[in-house]
């Protein structure tokens, strides 16, 4: 006779078969009996009889019994075989003791189990300070958050045991464990410093970050005050609020942030606020409008006029500059040096002003719009007798640079009739340039060296005066292509 075990070393709560061969001859069933299981009776058929399936419990050596019945249910035989079962591994009990301000403790254990956990069933116990108990029942290896009815001190301990249930065999041993009540969630909330210059009138970015014992806490609603009307905001993810305040009053701020509202978490945030900080505001920028003096002007005949847009000094490109003064005002827009040139023509001799208002902003920092330059008050002349024609030119590069004049152009003026030896005088951007004088064709021709402020004008002016009046022409003035 022999009795067969397979595996023969096996872990706790896993299966073995166990089966016999040899039986008496008179044998018609075999008894099956190990540890405490119910026994399993099963025929014998040409001597052999099972499989029969068992569930390992304990450890070591354990004995399966088999007990040989004849056909009257007489004993005929009997014979044993062993087993080795091996401990089942060591799981981790881990409990969280929670005390919200005021309230009751919670306690949240987490079972793990490296051979899983749908056999971890059971009463898992909490002793309390004095040796009360509260239990919670674990299924498959789950238990639910428990309220253990006291609110426990920093530094109060509570021991957490797990007791199978009757009739179970756990795939882990789960030893006991000690848990220390720790000390109670605090939350803070810190403003981070301002980046960058505050500007009275204009939003400013404020951020604060909200932690409950240095983790950050989402979802808490933070009000920040110091601006003009407090503004409340939710933190992200990472326990940050970004918001935003407009100072009204430049100089000294003082800002901080409130948490109006819990996040749900462990921690009493409500009420909680930042130390404050104090940021610098500045006054708004300040915008001018700079018109530059004209040269000679005679009626009925174009003169150039120009005006520099400045934010804080800083040039302002794209503003639309509307000169007036002039039969009918004109508009045009600032170039990158913040530069508008323009031209008004005259009707009546005598004393005129002219101004220059920006029309439209630029969207730079500077409320520009609405603000007019100092009046310029010019002398229109009177025009008889002959006269001057300007014809168009061009600027380029002097090259290599010389001193003073990084930039040449030719203007050429006409005298009719045709007058030799009278002296034009040549203008850009309301400045003077230089002098030449006709020849017998009536033909003024100057090379002129011209500044970086007046090759950003349109056009030049070349004024004379014969016979006691002035007279005076505008041409055009644009870059040379090809620049050589």
């Amino acid at each position: 006779m022999a009795v067969i075990i397979v595996p023969t070393t096996v872990a706790a709560c896993q299966p073995f078969i166990v089966s016999v061969t040899g039986a008496p001859v008179t044998a018609t069933q075999a008894v099956f009996t190990y540890d405490g299981a119910p026994t399993q009776t099963l025929p014998v058929v040409a001597g052999a009889a099972g499989p029969a399936t068992f569930t390992a419990v304990g450890s070591g050596a354990q004995t399966v019994s088999v007990v040989y019945l004849d056909a009257a249910s007489a004993v005929v035989g009997a014979e044993n075989g062993t087993v080795t079962v091996t401990p089942a591994p060591a799981g981790t009990l881990t409990t969280t003791l929670i005390t919200p301000v005021g309230g009751i403790t919670t306690a949240t254990t987490v079972i793990t189990c490296v051979g899983g956990l749908t056999s971890i069933n059971g009463t898992l116990t909490y002793t309390l300070p004095g040796g009360v108990t509260v239990t919670a029942t674990v299924i498959n290896g789950v238990v639910v958050p428990t309220s253990l009815g006291v609110a426990l001190t920093p530094g109060q301990t509570v021991g957490v045991s797990f007791t199978p249930a009757a009739g179970s065999c756990p795939a882990c041993t789960l030893a006991p464990i000690t848990v220390v009540v720790p000390p109670v969630l605090t939350c803070s909330v810190v403003v981070q410093p301002v980046v960058g210059p505050v500007i009275v009138g204009q939003p400013t970015t404020v951020t604060a970050v909200v932690l409950c014992n240095g983790l950050p806490v989402a979802g808490a609603s933070v009000t920040f005050n110091g601006g003009a009307a407090p503004v409340t905001v939710t933190t992200n993810a990472l326990g940050i609020a970004v918001g935003s305040l407009t100072f009204n009053t430049a100089g000294a701020a003082t800002v901080t942030a409130t948490v109006t509202a819990p996040a749900g978490g462990a921690c009493t945030c409500t009420g909680v606020g930042s130390a404050p900080i104090t940021i610098t505001v500045g006054a708004q920028p300040s915008c001018q409008v700079l018109l530059l003096p004209a040269g000679p002007t005679v009626v009925g005949q174009p003169t150039t006029v120009t005006a520099v847009v400045l934010c804080n000094g800083l040039p302002v490109a794209g503003a639309s500059v509307t000169f007036t003064g002039g039969a009918a005002p004109v508009t045009v827009t600032t170039n990158a040096a913040g530069i508008a040139t323009g031209s008004l023509t005259f009707n009546t001799a005598g004393a005129a002003t002219v101004t220059a208002t920006v029309t439209a902003p630029a969207g730079t920092a500077c409320a520009c719009k609405g603000v007019v330059s100092a009046p310029v008050i010019i002398t229109v002349s009177g025009q008889t007798g002959p006269t001057l024609q300007a014809s168009p030119a061009c600027w380029r590069f002097n090259l290599p640079f010389p001193v003073p004049n990084l930039f040449t152009a030719t203007l050429t003026a006409t005298l009719s009739p045709a007058q030799a030896g009278v002296t034009v005088t040549f203008y850009v951007s309301g400045l003077p340039v230089g002098t030449a004088v006709t020849n017998a064709a009536g033909v003024a021709t100057l090379n002129a060296g011209l500044s970086l402020l007046q090759i950003s004008a349109s056009s030049y002016t070349a004024v004379a005066t014969v016979g006691g009046a002035t007279i005076q022409a505008t041409g055009t003035l644009a870059p040379c292509f090809p620049q050589v």
